[in-house]
């Protein structure tokens, strides 16, 4: 089942604390709990208007994280990037836009994440920042894990 979302990605910052009378709290930073937030009603949305429940046993993920083309280059160095020939190499990581989208997308697309045993993700440059989940059941595979003498 593929699922794309109109919403720019936005990366798992650090957690922020504050102390409390007898504790501390530890919360995400602003920008990132507005993305989860928005993410999981565009989720949800989508998730209602096919009639499916959240995903529950093994999973295979597919994400593709599109950022917007900074405005200050050059059109042929913007027109490289929007076709493919140069890819992100810059923050944020890759695996800090994993861990916002999948924890956004916990209980509505799949029932938990750890439910993820296969993960590919990939950034790219658009001019439209978006984002694409794709979730399907693992395919058999032939393992042989014995040791051959």
């Amino acid at each position: 089942m593929r699922f794309e979302f109109d919403i720019e990605p936005v990366e798992q910052a650090r957690p922020r604390a504050t102390r409390m009378r007898k504790g501390i709290r530890v919360y995400d930073p602003k920008k990132v709990t507005v993305f989860k937030r928005q993410l999981g009603m565009l989720a949800k949305q989508q998730m209602q208007e096919r009639g499916l429940e959240p995903y529950d046993g093994p999973l295979e993920v597919h994400m593709e994280f599109y950022r917007p083309v900074q405005a200050s280059l050059s059109t042929k160095e913007r027109a490289r990037r929007l076709s493919g020939v140069h890819r992100p190499t810059v923050k944020p990581d890759l695996d800090n836009y994993i861990k916002s989208a999948s924890d956004a997308l916990n209980g509505i697309i799949w029932a938990d994440d750890n439910c993820i045993v296969s993960l590919m993700a990939e950034k790219f440059y658009a001019k439209e920042p978006h984002l694409m989940v794709e979730v399907r059941r693992p395919t058999c595979r032939n393992m042989d894990w014995s040791l051959k003498k």
